[in-house]
């Protein structure tokens, strides 16, 4: 598939595919993903394809797209604008996970999004545990400059998504790995974003895209909840549970529940 590009407002190159023919729909992915994950890149597009024209890209800093120092948050939503822009101006956008808080933002900030859906931002509502999520953004910034990319992956895995050492330790020996460490970098992007949860309650009142929020009906009570809980703020917004679903949830299951919100 072709590779094109286009410049973001300071100038910084993102790089994306694009599949199908009709309403364009882009796809934002979270953390550790580039344009070809299963749940947010080529895989979910292939399945949406036969409807809409499908935005795949790679945020700043990963595959094929450039980045600028500092990185800010601000600058991702300037990077989705210039997507939507190159997708006519106004286009259905998909965030997943810490994804759907970059596309949330880009709601927020009034970019021409008529229909927006979420899956599982992991919202943090309780203010402590997003302080040190932004304290730990640094430490992994640290570690990525210093060279120690391994030791910043293991502690994502670890500190914010809670997984066991000796699951990480097993990791580690995976053929996958060493295309985790190369997103190293850009993991303390995706801590910012969540680390802002306590302030999206009052912030997503200014959402005016028709939204989709879901969560899957497997993944802990707290996360379900907390997801209610923005849905629940966020004007002209419905919620919805994918039954039998995680976190890592099943494209072909995420894609059926999109187009029913979107052509709905």
């Amino acid at each position: 598939m072709k590779i094109n590009t286009v410049k973001s407002k300071d100038g910084t190159s993102i790089a994306f595919e694009t599949t199908g023919k009709g309403q364009p729909l882009i796809l934002v992915g979270g953390a550790f993903c580039g344009r070809s994950a299963p749940t947010s890149g080529t895989p979910l597009a292939a399945l949406l394809a036969h409807r809409f024209t499908v935005f795949s890209y790679d945020r700043r800093g990963r595959g094929q797209s450039d980045d600028a120092s500092p990185h800010a948050i601000g600058r991702e939503v300037e990077d989705l604008a210039a997507l939507i822009a190159a997708a006519g101006g106004s286009a259905y956008v998909f965030g997943n996970s810490s994804g759907a808080f970059l596309a949330l933002d880009g709601a927020v900030q009034g970019l021409a999004i008529p229909k927006l859906v979420l899956y599982e931002p992991p919202v943090i509502l309780d203010k402590d545990r997003a302080k040190y999520f932004e304290g730990l953004s640094k430490e992994l910034d640290e570690a990525a400059a210093g060279n120690r990319r391994s030791d910043a992956v293991e502690s994502y895995f670890t500190k914010v998504m809670q997984m066991p050492a000796p699951a990480v330790a097993q990791m580690r020996k995976s053929p996958m790995w060493p295309g985790l460490e190369e997103l190293a970098h850009t993991l303390s992007y995706d801590l910012l974003l969540t680390a802002r949860g306590p302030l999206r309650l009052e912030e997503v009142t200014a959402v005016r895209s028709s939204t989709l929020v879901m969560n899957g009906g497997a993944s802990p009570d707290w996360m379900r909840e907390a997801i209610k809980t923005l849905a629940r703020a966020i004007p002209n917004a419905r919620h919805r549970t994918l039954e039998g679903q995680t976190h890592a949830v099943d494209p072909k299951a995420l894609a059926q529940a999109m187009e029913e919100f979107f052509e709905a």
